[in-house]
């Protein structure tokens, strides 16, 4: 047994399509926009294969890796400030020698590999810089938190806990200076690419 829809029903179904439709035809509506697209970012070999971080990339993770250390040992000198305390206390070797070690060993889920105006770039938390794109496909997992973990390793090795613990707390901005500034660092013109490491 069929019945008709009840005149309301009709009304409110006839008013909605009028509605779609007219959003079309209107100048500025739906259909004037052109619709969104985003494709992953197609990785060459060396982005794909490589143990080591792309030289093209290793700015992006010597920032992402300042941005992690400075992030965790904030952390850990936040649990020591109290409102008692009168000031920012210092970590004793130790704590920030492992709290460094940690921040290497992180998971690094955060980070990947998305393509803006056609170039390759590595992103995730402390990485925004300039305009954000409306729409972008960011690669994650795979190699890339390896990467980081090794990339943070290297500059524990190279630079050690102290130094790095010392501009630390100068500062964000300086400890993003001793890791990846200077004539041979990761975020430098002339940066040599390493050819051990390709």
């Amino acid at each position: 047994m069929l019945t008709e829809p009840a005149p309301q029903t009709m009304r409110l179904s006839l008013t909605l399509t009028l509605l779609l439709l007219g959003a079309w035809g209107i100048p500025g509506g739906l259909g004037d926009r052109p619709p969104l697209t985003a494709t992953a970012p197609q990785l060459d070999d060396e982005e794909k294969y490589s143990a080591h971080m792309p030289a093209h990339l290793r700015c992006d993770a010597c920032r992402a890796v300042a941005y992690q250390m400075w992030q965790h040992l904030a952390k850990a000198e936040a649990k020591l400030h109290t409102r008692d305390s009168g000031g920012q206390q210092e970590l004793s070797e130790s704590v920030y020698t492992d709290i460094l070690d940690r921040s290497c060993s992180q998971t690094w889920q955060g980070y990947g590999v998305r393509e803006v105006n056609q170039v390759k770039r590595l992103t995730g938390p402390g990485l925004s810089k300039g305009p954000e794109p409306n729409i972008s496909v960011m690669i994650t997992g795979g190699p890339w938190p390896t990467r980081l973990s090794m990339t943070c390793l290297h500059y524990l090795g190279e630079f050690g806990e102290d130094q790095i613990y010392e501009a630390h707390q100068q500062g964000r901005e300086a400890l993003e200076a001793l890791l990846c500034g200077g004539p041979q660092g990761a975020c430098s013109e002339e940066a040599p690419v390493r050819k051990t490491e390709l």
